[in-house]
């Protein structure tokens, strides 16, 4: 019986072992929602990090019909900082990395994506402290 109870213990301590790292390396899906996304046959990926004090802004257009455009807007805490038309490149990519500093409080960040001729223009919100 000990046997049988010490096999048991061991099976679920290490299935607990195992599972706890591939829990703690997934992002929630509603982060994950807001931030990447399908629009326009392509999948586009909005993010914002804290790095050295200041933010990265990074949106990446991935596996977009090449030479198709798109109209990338960013605003932080209300104010417009980029307003570009990109081109897709010959592999579908768009990439847009933009620094920003850090504003007392809670920093607001906002993406509005648009394809040239495409659906409706998709818009996605990011607030950092």
């Amino acid at each position: 019986m000990n046997s049988i109870l010490r096999r048991t213990a061991a099976t679920l301590g290490t299935t607990a072992l195992v599972a706890t790292p591939l829990t703690l390396m997934t992002a929630s899906p509603a982060a994950a929602a807001d931030r990447e996304f399908s629009y326009g046959g392509a999948q586009v990926e909005y993010d914002v990090e804290k790095d050295d004090g200041r933010f990265e802004v990074e949106v990446d257009v991935d596996d977009a019909k090449p030479g198709t455009r798109w109209v990338i807007t960013l605003w932080h805490d209300g104010n417009r900082y980029y307003h570009r038309t990109r081109t897709a490149d010959s592999d579908g990519d768009i990439e847009v990395q933009r620094s920003r500093a850090n504003t007392k409080g809670k920093d607001v960040f906002k993406m509005r994506i648009k394809k040239v001729g495409g659906p409706a223009a998709q818009t996605r919100t990011i607030t950092r402290y």
